[in-house]
């Protein structure tokens, strides 16, 4: 984060009281307990919406944070310990009763597990240091989403995975056994090969002091540069204020996302990129979003400046009817000045997976092969935490030009997911590919800044 060795005692021991600074992603199959682990750990409830509670599964990224501590006077297998992220820094051990000393502030970014929210797993993707594969002990290891997200973060480049080998409450010793191994074959020659696999019961609580544990030894926190300009990546917006709301008291919009590098204060100047986007007669003119900080929030604490990791809550001087429902996800948070352009056209340089991904023929097995991608084929992209469809113009060897359904701020060098709509999976877009923004177009395109 800094070479700086005053600055780094600094962080340590003040800032992640107040807010996380590493996300930790949870991905895997649908029902294998991804919700339930950052529950167990975070004391929150990472599903915020309505439809997620009364349908009991996750549609959009849920979020929660955690504090994790070391107690020095229990014995090393039982003294990390996860909490929620108010406790105080002077918390008590709940075994021996003494002082335990906080080491690791995380974000949890919770994906969805099921096929049909593949999309919003990969916005996710986009945040995340790390990561947690649920994968439940009493079924078939990998089950679709087990391959298919896994293989989207490999794509994706995160190094470090942590297996959860969930549900063991449930299955008998041989099983589990058999299970492990399956896990081992299903991950040799993957990005998750040489990840530890830990045996555990997110609903029993088995294991969970063994899995923070893991988090502080194996997940690090990555170098971040403070100095750079704010640069930070918008996967949440809404508008707080309640139907009924008098004129007077009416808050403006709200962005949730990660700062990626530099720091964020409140009363700071920024944009939002692309920002408005409208279509006239066949040409895109985008008007980025200027405006002001008013407040910071980490999980409802209150802060005068955030720095990277973590998700933060972003209060502005906008109009919230322009952050409701979401409709700054995947935009840019910045200074004016900094922020990358705006695209409505990428050369991206791709590569195909072989085979199709979370998907089983009748005999169980993933064997069907992903195809070429031909001219004026329509597509999925994701940039970061922006989704959108794209045609394609041209494919040259490894190279594809593209044609955004909406434009895309972002710059050379981006990661970019390609997803298809498979005819074997009805209204269902599967991961096919994964490319590096080689160069951008700005065809029809006007910019009012």
């Amino acid at each position: 984060m800094t070479d700086n060795p005053d600055k780094l005692k600094f962080l340590e021991s003040n800032i992640i009281n107040n807010q996380a600074t590493v996300n930790i992603g949870t991905i895997g199959h649908v029902a294998h307990g991804k919700s339930t682990v950052v529950r167990s750990i975070s004391n929150k409830q990472p599903a915020r919406f309505k439809e997620e509670l009364k349908e009991n599964k996750t549609i959009k990224l849920g979020y929660a944070n955690a504090k994790i501590f070391q107690c020095n006077n229990c014995p090393e297998q039982r003294s990390y310990q996860g909490h929620d992220s108010s406790k105080p820094n002077d918390t008590n051990c709940k075994h021996c009763g003494t002082k335990m000393r906080l080491i690791r502030h995380i974000s949890f970014v919770d994906c969805p597990g099921h096929d049909a929210y593949m999309a919003t797993m990969l916005n996710g993707a986009a945040v995340m240091d790390g990561a947690l594969l649920l994968i439940a002990g009493n079924e078939e290891c990998p089950q679709p989403q087990t391959s298919e997200h896994l293989a989207a973060i490999q794509i994706m480049k995160l190094k470090h995975i942590i297996i959860l080998q969930n549900k063991i409450d449930l299955v008998n010793e041989v099983a589990a056994k058999q299970q492990y191994e399956e896990i081992k074959n299903f991950t040799r020659g993957t990005i998750a090969e040489k990840s530890p696999i830990i045996p555990i019961s997110a609903q029993l609580g088995y294991n969970l002091d063994v899995v923070c544990e893991f988090l502080v030894k194996k997940i690090p926190i990555p170098e971040r540069d403070l100095t750079l300009p704010l640069h930070m990546v918008v996967i949440r917006s809404f508008d707080a204020n309640l139907p009924g709301t008098d004129l007077n008291s009416i808050k403006g919009g709200i962005a949730g996302g990660s700062i990626m590098h530099g720091v964020i204060k409140v009363n700071q100047k920024i944009q939002i990129r692309p920002g408005h986007i409208e279509k006239h007669h066949g040409k895109w003119l985008c008007k980025p979003i200027n405006s002001k900080i008013v407040s910071l929030e980490a999980e409802k604490k209150q802060l005068d400046f955030a720095v990277p990791g973590g998700l933060i809550g972003v209060g502005m001087q906008i109009d919230p009817s322009l952050t409701r429902g979401d409709k700054i996800v995947g935009h840019l948070l910045g200074l004016a000045e900094s922020l990358p352009n705006i695209f409505t056209g990428l050369n991206v340089k791709f590569f195909m997976l072989p085979r199709l991904l979370g998907v089983k023929t009748v005999q169980g097995k993933n064997q069907i092969l992903v195809e070429k991608l031909t001219i004026h084929e329509n597509i999925k992209v994701n940039i970061g935490s922006m989704t959108t469809g794209a045609t394609v113009l041209k494919v040259n060897s490894d190279i594809v030009k593209l044609e955004l359904n909406i434009p895309v701020c972002t710059k050379n060098g981006e990661k970019v997911a390609l997803s298809r709509k498979i005819k074997t999976s009805v209204r269902k877009w599967r991961l096919v590919g994964m490319g590096t923004i080689e160069s951008g177009e700005t065809n029809n395109l006007r910019v009012l800044n």
